[in-house]
């Protein structure tokens, strides 16, 4: 049987982080791992059902059981790879500071500060951190003495430093900018003096008074006149919506990722190039996950399945309907709108309805998609997805 290392932290995972990303253990290096028999307890009362945390919970179960390798839990076992560190279930009973008469409750939470507390008087030349995304049991631990950090894996730190796709160039010669305009294209290295193009990014060049939109086309090496075109009724309003629309209807970029505020036209702009290009998919498929609202599952709501759905779609179809009334009833790009959802060509749907069925020549169109999982947004890269917004 191996002994823990003695140089390195043993972090204690709340039930919150294992059904927040199933193979979070695997996720601290060389550092040690300890999960309170408590959380065993929890996963096996969310183990049951077709929720993302349902889904998380057995996947958790059965990498534990193969990490185990018929070893016993209580000891500490060796995770996958040299670079890893070891793992063990932990007890919650002879605790120096008992949490449940702390705060006068006997709970979960509190039996889980239990065990972490235990492993601290045990692992006393370590570092034992709880890690959680309930920030009130953080505060709890804090307030103990047991150090205590969010699970961050995953998590954007800072949004400005996110990827843009758009690059602004001033003081471009002018020339190249009529050129663009004139011919529709010129090679890259005219316009960009030490930058090397990125795939599929796109450029808003300035001279004076004078601007261009542009795009690297890797597939031919050149820069791009990018117009600003309308889909379906809807017309860009600026760059980064025309850039928007440029991207979606290429068929070459399987992948297209939109973030920004609400009311700048993400889901508007991906559903209105969606049907432009309905003749290249055999569905078109605008999701979004399902979020409870009060910590309540949507079977706490009133009514059958689509009652309980409606105020969660309701925004989609809001998108839907302006996008239809860009046209008269008489016009066929209205009929055509209401043939597509009449033949279930367009729909409408929880994301959580999507998961484990095999789809095939589908345009997807994810709403909300910052409320994606780690493990969904992995299941949507498997997928033959168009668009992620």
């Amino acid at each position: 049987m191996s002994k823990a290392k003695r140089d390195n932290k043993v972090f204690v995972l709340d039930t919150s982080v294992i059904i927040y990303e199933h193979n979070s253990i695997l996720n601290f290096d060389e550092h040690d791992i300890g999960i309170p028999i408590t959380v065993l307890e929890e996963l096996d009362n969310f183990k049951k059902g077709n929720d993302t945390k349902n889904f998380e919970a057995r996947e958790f179960i059965r990498l534990i059981d193969k990490l185990a390798n018929g070893q016993m839990l209580h000891n500490w076992n060796s995770l996958n790879g040299q670079s890893k560190g070891q793992f063990k279930v932990l007890m919650d009973t002879n605790s120096v500071v008992d949490a449940n008469k702390v705060f006068n409750e006997d709970k979960a939470d509190h039996r889980i500060l239990n065990a972490a507390l235990q492993l601290q008087k045990e692992e006393t030349h370590r570092k034992v951190i709880l890690v959680s995304k309930d920030i009130n049991l953080r505060l709890k631990a804090k307030s103990l003495g047991l150090h205590a950090e969010d699970y961050t894996t995953g998590k954007i730190k800072n949004i400005s430093s996110l990827y843009t796709g758009i690059t602004i160039l001033e003081d471009v010669d002018p020339n190249m900018i009529n050129l663009l305009y004139d011919k529709g294209y010129c090679p890259p290295e005219e316009v960009l003096t030490s930058e090397i193009p990125m795939k599929n990014h796109y450029y808003i060049m300035k001279s004076g008074k004078k601007s261009i939109l542009a795009f690297f086309n890797s597939a031919n090496g050149m820069m791009e006149h990018v117009e600003k075109r309308g889909v379906y009724g809807i017309k860009p309003r600026n760059a980064e919506q025309a850039f928007a629309i440029h991207a979606l209807l290429k068929p070459e970029i399987k992948l297209v990722s939109m973030q920004g505020v609400a009311g700048t036209g993400k889901t508007l702009i991906a559903l209105a190039a969606a049907l432009e290009q309905k003749k290249d998919f055999r569905q078109i498929y605008l999701a979004r996950p399902i979020v409870p609202l009060s910590n309540k599952d949507i079977g706490f709501l009133p009514g059958d399945i689509k009652s309980k759905l409606n105020p969660y779609m309701e925004p989609l179809w809001d998108n839907l309907k302006f996008i239809q009334s860009q046209y008269s009833e008489s016009d066929k790009e209205y009929s055509k709108i209401v043939e597509m959802v009449n033949n279930e060509k367009l729909v409408i749907t929880p994301l959580a309805y999507i998961r484990g069925r095999s789809l095939s020549n589908i345009c997807f169109i994810v709403d909300e998609a910052q409320n994606l999982t780690p493990h969904e947004v992995k299941q949507l890269l498997r997928e033959p997805v168009k668009t992620l917004k």
